[in-house]
């Protein structure tokens, strides 16, 4: 269903100035404030004291947190609400994972206006600049995101029984872990970057998964992926890529099923005058300020790829929470 169209200035400018609220609660998250006020009801001037911050400055960004509804003020003391105290401290089991990655993302998409008249990403160096936390939170953030997503998407598939499932740029391995779940005769390799994969080997140990799912290091576009697996799962990559290095990774996928093996891949699938779904095209934004080619794709465009490299009814199918896969067979 398309999304109905702006017609009241009033919800323009709310839209305009929605970054505001944004900011101060990704600045109040960068400077570990509902960290420091957890368990303390306190005065702005002992935060700032904590943090290192102007007490003028320090003492603002809270009175607007209080407006936000993210903290409590009482005789010019403050603490954290139930819910900020529950989502927002980073030692809560309950935190939400993204807001870290949300950070991270607000230094890039303040470059969308060079990189619309650009056509491409205009920050230098973005792998080099990929520092230690920004992998962690980022592969943390897909991780949460993913774990009810994986649920999902392995009661739409139809997983094998038994065998190898190939997890290409599968990150912690979310997915694998749900197939497996699913299916317990099934095994797993998680391939992705070396800078990645000890952060996988991480998320395997602790989810106790260890004689069912192995790791495989390398780049998807040119290294081994290995052979005769009954699944090749794709989630969140193809968006990443030109189209060029897409039909290449297909192809390249393809070749490591077993004849009769299931493709599958999980993305951004649009309609074919690309607005639909929203979240889709507001993705094409987030490749373009990010990425040196990445784009979102239509249903066309996947069909395509696919049935160059070999595969056979393909189908698109769509979750009840609207995750969409495209997946096809090797015959």
């Amino acid at each position: 269903m398309a999304t109905p169209e702006i017609s009241n200035p009033d919800r323009l400018l709310e839209l305009v100035n929605g970054f505001r609220v944004s900011r101060i609660i990704l600045t109040a998250h960068e400077l570990g404030l509902f960290d420091f006020l957890e368990g303390k009801f306190i005065p702005s001037t002992e935060i700032a004291r904590l943090l290192g911050t102007h007490p003028r400055s320090t003492d603002r960004l809270m009175n607007a947190l209080v407006a936000i509804g993210l903290l409590i003020k009482s005789d010019n003391n403050f603490s954290n609400t139930r819910f900020s105290g529950r989502y927002l401290v980073s030692s809560s089991p309950d935190f939400l994972r993204g807001i870290p990655h949300a950070a991270h993302l607000w230094k890039t998409w303040n470059t969308l206006t060079p990189a619309v008249a650009a056509g491409t990403s205009v920050i230098k160096d973005r792998d080099d600049n990929r520092s230690e936390e920004w992998r962690k939170s980022f592969i943390a953030a897909m991780h949460t995101r993913g774990i009810k997503q994986a649920i999902e998407v392995s009661a739409a598939l139809n997983l094998p029984s038994q065998g190898i499932i190939l997890d290409v740029g599968g990150g912690s391995g979310v997915f694998s872990f749900a197939f497996i779940q699913a299916r317990p005769e099934l095994q797993a390799v998680v391939f992705d970057l070396p800078d990645i994969i000890p952060l996988t080997e991480q998320y395997i140990q602790k989810a106790g998964l260890e004689e069912f799912v192995s790791t495989k290091t390398g780049d998807y576009l040119k290294d081994d992926l290995g052979q005769d697996y009954e699944m090749v799962f794709m989630s969140a990559i193809l968006h990443i890529n030109s189209p060029d290095e897409n039909e290449r990774l297909i192809a390249r996928g393809v070749e490591a099923l077993r004849n009769g093996g299931q493709f599958v891949i999980l993305d951004h699938i649009m309609n074919d005058d690309r607005t639909e779904p929203g979240v889709g095209a507001l993705f094409a934004i987030n490749m373009l300020v990010s990425t040196g080619q990445g784009d979102t794709y239509t249903h066309h465009e996947f069909k395509n790829w696919m049935e160059k490299a070999g595969l056979s009814e393909i189908q698109h199918k769509t979750t009840p929470s609207g995750i969409h896969l495209m997946i096809g067979y090797k015959r």
